[in-house]
Parts: C-alpha cells; sequence; structure tokens
C-alpha cells in the first residue's frame, strides 16, 4: 500500500484546547482514510518543562518556546494556533505569509479591524494554493451536520424562527478565579465571544443566512474574582485573597434579524449565552421552525436530533432521530449503530475535512470570512448592548 505524503502539524499552545486538538490529529487517520498524514511534528509553549511535559503526554515529536520557531522551520506545513484571541491576529498572519496553512480556533479574533487582516491574509494564502481554516468544531457533530442537511433539502420550508442557546454555570460561584477568560485585553469578550460565537456560527451556517442586525443586552454578575490559580479558564477556585476586575460580559441576549437572501427579509432569531445557569454544564442547544416543520437540537444530548414534521398527526408531536446511522454524516466512521460519540469527535471531523481540502486544493469551511462575519455579529451586539439596546445592523449587512 503506498504511503501518503505527510502533513506535517505544528501547534501553539498545549491547555485545554490544545488536548483537544492534539486528540484530533492524532485520531482521524486511524478511523478515516485521508488523503495525507498528518504528522505531529512540534508543539510550543513559553515554559520549556511544561511544553515539553505536554509534548510527551500529548504525542508531539518536538518543542519550541517561541511560536515564530514552527512557522522558520521547513519541516512543519500547517500551523494549529490553540491561544488566546488576542495572539490570533499575529500568529495566523506570520503563517499565512510564511506558506504554512492555519487551523485558528474561534473566535477568530478579538476585533473586526483583527479578523478583517487574517481574512485578507487568507485572500491572499489561498490564491497561492496556502488555506486555512476557523475552529468552529459544533458544526462537525454529526446531528447538526443532519440538521444543516434537512435545512438544506427544504424539509423545513420557508424558516421563521431560531432560537439558540449556549448554556453552561462554571462561573456561577463568584470565588472562581480571575483567569484569562475574564480578561478583555486577552480573550475580547466574556460568554458573547466564548461559547455565543459557536451558536452565532451554526445558526448561520445551518440557516444559510447571514444574521443583518440585533438589539442586544450584556451583563456582568460578578465584578471582581480572585486573583491566581493556575487554571485554564473552566471552573475551580482562586487564592482567596487579593480580587481582579472581571472586564468582560457574564452573559449576553439578543434578537436577531436574519438577511433572507435577495434583499428579502429572513427568519428572526433569539439568541442567550451564558457561564451562569445553574446546572447547565454545556447546553448547546438550537431549534429552527420553518413552514412545513421544526427541528431542535441540545448538546448534552448530542447524539440526537428532533425533528417535527408539520404534516405528520396533529398530536404527534417531535421525533427523536438517533444519529448513529451510516448515512447520517461521520457516523459511518465509527461504531455500530447506537454507539453514541463525544464532544473529541467533532474535532476529529474537524481535522478530517481541512486535511481533505487542503489535499483537493479547495477552500475549507468555515473559512476565516466565515468567521469575519461571526466577528461582525459580536461587535453588533457590544455596540447595540452599549447604546441601551438600539437595534444595530451588522457590518457588511
Amino acid at each position: 500500500m503506498e504511503e501518503t505524503k505527510p502533513l506535517r502539524v505544528g501547534m501553539v499552545g498545549y491547555a485545554f484546547m490544545g488536548a483537544t486538538h492534539s486528540q484530533a490529529w492524532r485520531t482521524a487517520p486511524r478511523f478515516f482514510d485521508l488523503p495525507l498524514s498528518p504528522r505531529l511534528a512540534a508543539v510550543a509553549g513559553r515554559d520549556p518543562g511544561r511544553v515539553a511535559a505536554a509534548a510527551a503526554k500529548l504525542g508531539w515529536e518536538s518543542t519550541e518556546t517561541d511560536w515564530r520557531r514552527l512557522i522558520e522551520r521547513d519541516d512543519i506545513d500547517l500551523i494549529d494556533i490553540c491561544t488566546p484571541g488576542n495572539t490570533h491576529a499575529e500568529i495566523a498572519i506570520a503563517a499565512l505569509e510564511a506558506g504554512k496553512h492555519v487551523l485558528c480556533e474561534k473566535p477568530l479574533a478579538n476585533s473586526v479591524a483583527e479578523a478583517e487582516r487574517m481574512t485578507a491574509a487568507a485572500d491572499s494564502a489561498a490564491a497561492r494554493g496556502v488555506y486555512s481554516m476557523c475552529g468552529f468544531s459544533y458544526r462537525r457533530t454529526p446531528a447538526l451536520s443532519l440538521a444543516k442537511r434537512l435545512v438544506d433539502e427544504g424539509a423545513l420550508g420557508q424558516l421563521r424562527h431560531v432560537r439558540a442557546q449556549y448554556l453552561q454555570d462554571w462561573l456561577s460561584d463568584e470565588d472562581a478565579p480571575l483567569t484569562w477568560r475574564l480578561d478583555r485585553t486577552k480573550s475580547g469578550s466574556g460568554s458573547l465571544g466564548d461559547i455565543g460565537a459557536h451558536v452565532i456560527d451554526a445558526a448561520q451556517w445551518i440557516t444559510g443566512q447571514d444574521i443583518a442586525g440585533v438589539s442586544a443586552l450584556l451583563e456582568t454578575f460578578v465584578k471582581q474574582r480572585p486573583v491566581g490559580g493556575d487554571l485554564v479558564g473552566l471552573g475551580g477556585h482562586g487564592s482567596g485573597g487579593e480580587r481582579g476586575e472581571v472586564t468582560v460580559d457574564d452573559a449576553a441576549i439578543f434578537s436577531a434579524r436574519f438577511d433572507g437572501g435577495s434583499g428579502t427579509a429572513g427568519a428572526i432569531g433569539v439568541f442567550e449565552a451564558t457561564r451562569f445557569a445553574l446546572g447547565r454544564k454545556n447546553a448547546m442547544r438550537l431549534e429552527l421552525n420553518g413552514s412545513k416543520a421544526s427541528l431542535a437540537f441540545d448538546f448534552e444530548d448530542m447524539n440526537s436530533l428532533w425533528f417535527y414534521d408539520a404534516a405528520d398527526e396533529p398530536n404527534a408531536g417531535f421525533r427523536k432521530i438517533q444519529v448513529t446511522e451510516p448515512e447520517h454524516p461521520y457516523t459511518g466512521h465509527w461504531w455500530p449503530v447506537g454507539h453514541g460519540l463525544g464532544y473529541e469527535h467533532a474535532f476529529t471531523h474537524q481535522v478530517v475535512d481541512l486535511v481533505e481540502a487542503i489535499a483537493a486544493g479547495k477552500q475549507p469551511t468555515p473559512s476565516f470570512a466565515d468567521a469575519l462575519q461571526v466577528q461582525r455579529v459580536l461587535d453588533a451586539v457590544e455596540t447595540s448592548a452599549a447604546d441601551e439596546s438600539r437595534w444595530t445592523k451588522v457590518e457588511g449587512a
């Protein structure tokens, strides 16, 4: 059997998201027949001891303590960015200009201006056969991919309502520590960009419509938190002494109007993102109501899609589709019917789609341009909330 050409990956960052991406790069070629063979060539982090330990644990061949060294290396084909948002633009643009493909975690950047520069660099690189993708991994959840297929096939008819939520509770404790996710200079925003970006992207992707305008409200419930705690930003307790200012939102809600295309008004939407919903651990939810049918999804039951067809008996209600059949997106590469997948599988599917696109010389999705549209929605939400929830058009709409 002929050996496939390697795709040599250099990853920047090795904490929560770095570990998830490492799992995906290791796993993808073992379950999918890929046109290129991912190789975990090097991982970069500032602390020599920690990055060496991470490399040994996660399966990377070598380490660097400066991401610039990854870009300079001739044995690296792709840069995988798993760092806070304030570093994305510099790393991604430098990598693309050096001829490296790029996978960048979401949200794309901390501002529209940064996202625009990244998109311009991505467009220029694509003309040279160098590709980039933003890591909105929930697109690769089989049930959501099936939802996209149903909408594209016209099963829902004319879309009328979009209901999107992302509910977590890991910040509900006011003594949870002040991590980088609560520092606007590093994260860009709070629940809005961290988790709200996911439901914005999913809603626009599945409906095929962009959000054209919003009316928003942001709230920070806990203004100060304990400084300290060597944590990645997913709960826990700080030192309990000095407290620092929280500079991001704790919760975001907004109403939205989608652009239906051809100058026509599209669906209306309601969005919510919070890390203060006690009892909700990772409830990424989406419901669409159309003229013919409705569908609903909740990531806490991620192998299920709920579907209601108006042509059914009036009292039939929603029916559950167990998304584990071979004909469902991605699932035929895994386990027997009925054996569900987990959070990490979406990242594996992300690697699969990225590698296949690069090998085919095609633009992977979501592109940086797609992620820029999400960034513009995030910006419109913040602008609206700062101006007493005034209706605000999304730039470019």
